[in-house]
């Protein structure tokens, strides 16, 4: 295990000390299964706008999608108009 300094908030420390007495746990061994589940949710958070984007793709490719031909020319028409008809 490597050895690590941080700083960390006065009430940070308070829950952390409460936390360790509540579980009978070591605050060490809590700051550790703290930052585990962090850096898991922080990781998935990364990475769930791209997961969603796969997806929509996945569906255009499953559900034959077209989009229009000239979306690269007509593309302030495309995403700024307020009459969606216009651009079909």
């Amino acid at each position: 295990m490597l050895k690590t300094y941080l700083y960390i908030p006065e009430q940070l420390e308070q829950k952390i000390t409460l936390t360790a007495k509540i579980q009978n746990k070591s605050k060490a061994e809590v700051i550790r299964q703290a930052i585990e589940k962090g850096i898991t949710s922080v990781a998935q958070q990364g990475t769930a706008s791209a997961q969603v984007l796969f997806k929509l793709a996945e569906l255009g490719k499953r559900h034959k999608f077209q989009g229009p031909n000239d979306s690269s020319v007509r593309i302030d028409d495309l995403l700024w108009s307020k009459d969606w008809s216009k651009n079909e």
